[in-house]
């Protein structure tokens, strides 16, 4: 059974060959493999990485944190550990932890991370089962399913591995056309990271995987160790230009060795076509707009001018990029400007500038709990801001990409701006997320945007 994960199957096995396996599910397997996917695995370039712990720690949980788990939960912090063995904490990342209940019974197994808070991320709840190469190829296949229709609607950029929703918390996958960027937020996948990309090029044929680190996952030391680095070409020739997709029809560039996320925010996409179906004879301002979805979405759908507004120069360049590849966008007046948000936005009014529609999708003010508060405050400001260059009968959309605000605090923050300005909303709508970023627990549902005409 070593045979697909350790060992050079490329050179091992042809197909048609007659091979030995104790496993004849397996054996069946490898003889369908067509060779180009056997040319694949065999060129799969990983650095030595450390094997699965075969030490397997028995652990049991509070009565709540038990009853979360298997409700659906996903993590499992420190604090909810009532008993493990002696020199856990000590335990390498990745070792498989199987939760009992009170009376002994198998509940869950998830894997074992002592360097962070979230101790345990639950990979199967319910009845024992196995994880090995058959697991992993079952779980990223069923991801895989659920956005089989999107290639067919004109979509060739969206996430394939969706983390946590799709039962594989602190891993993401993210697939621009035959490309696959793999990226990884825990280092409990590092043993197991090498049947995963086996099990992704056997579902997925890529031309290419790249792989990317999460900032905790990058500073660990034992990522560190084994010699990866965020943005390593792992299968296939490393990118000379930005990896083109399609996104409902549109195109657009991934730089998905260096860009924010994987190079791409894939997450807004309904919500980009929702602007560029309203953005006809508009003039539009895209505020926070990073590679210019919005933008592009708002010219394709016929807006007489765009505004593109970032502090970042590269994410201008690449918003320009894009406008580029999109030659329905050519008859759209379109600015750019680089700067803060927040001072571009306090400018323009003072100059009287005036939009149909305004788009603020900041990125998360809220990457901990403490900074709760302060996000809700700068999201009153924007929308503030944000309404004083919007016209009389415009259109308001303002998202929020942070767990710890929650949809109805959204709402109250556009609520409260509109009314403190003595204006009114009409046609109020509230969007979550696209179907390939499903939502498997409360904490899941990070996205979240509220438009509104604002007369």
């Amino acid at each position: 059974e070593r045979l697909l994960c350790k060992q050079d199957v490329g050179s091992s096995i042809l197909p048609g060959s007659t091979i030995n396996l104790k496993n004849p599910g397996l054996a069946a397997r490898v003889l369908a493999f067509s060779e180009p996917t056997l040319h694949m695995m065999n060129s799969i370039r990983l650095p030595a990485l450390p094997p699965v712990p075969e030490r397997r720690l028995a652990v049991r949980l509070t009565p709540d944190a038990l009853r979360q788990v298997r409700g659906g939960h996903p993590w499992v912090y420190a604090e909810a550990i009532t008993s493990a063995p002696d020199g856990a904490e000590s335990s390498e990342p990745g070792a498989l932890a199987v939760i009992f209940d009170s009376k002994r019974n198998f509940a869950a197994i998830g894997l074992w991370d002592p360097t962070s808070p979230i101790r345990i991320r639950i990979l199967h709840v319910g009845k024992p089962r196995s994880i090995d190469d058959d697991f992993w190829r079952d779980a990223i296949t069923s991801a895989a399913s659920k956005r089989a229709s999107l290639p067919q609607s004109g979509t060739t950029g969206y996430r394939w591995i969706h983390g946590e929703n799709d039962g594989l918390g602190g891993l993401i996958v993210d697939r621009y056309s035959e490309t696959l960027v793999v990226k990884v937020y825990s280092a409990a996948w590092l043993p197991h990271l090498e049947s995963i990309v086996r099990a992704l090029v056997e579902v997925g044929e890529p031309d290419r995987i790249i792989l990317r680190f999460g900032r905790r996952a990058q500073a660990d030391q034992s990522v560190q160790a084994a010699g990866l680095t965020d943005g390593m070409v792992i299968l296939g020739d490393a990118p000379l230009a930005p990896i083109e997709f399609l996104e409902n029809g549109l195109r657009f560039g991934a730089d998905v060795v260096e860009g924010q996320k994987t190079g791409h925010f894939l997450d807004q996409r309904d919500n980009r076509r929702f602007i560029g179906e309203v953005s006809k004879g508009a003039n539009v301002l895209d505020v926070f707009c990073c590679t210019g979805g919005f933008s592009v979405y708002a010219a394709s759908g016929g807006a007489r001018a765009v505004h593109s507004v970032d502090m970042s120069a590269p994410a201008i360049a690449n918003t320009l990029e894009n406008f580029a590849r999109n030659p329905e966008t050519s008859t759209t007046a379109h600015q750019t400007t680089t700067g803060d948000a927040f001072k571009v936005l306090a400018d323009l009014a003072l100059k009287g500038s005036q939009y149909d529609i305004v788009v603020i999708d900041p990125p998360s003010f809220a990457s901990k709990a403490s900074e709760h508060g302060g996000a809700i405050r700068a999201y009153r400001k924007l929308a503030e801001l944000g309404l004083e260059v919007l016209k009389p009968g415009g259109r308001l959309l303002q998202a929020s990409c942070s767990s710890r605000v929650s949809e109805d605090e959204l709402v109250s923050v556009v609520a409260g701006a509109v009314t403190a300005t003595g204006r009114e909303r009409t046609e109020q709508r509230v969007f979550g997320h696209a179907v390939d970023h499903p939502v498997g627990f409360a904490q899941g549902r990070y996205l979240k945007a509220i438009t509104a005409i604002i007369d």
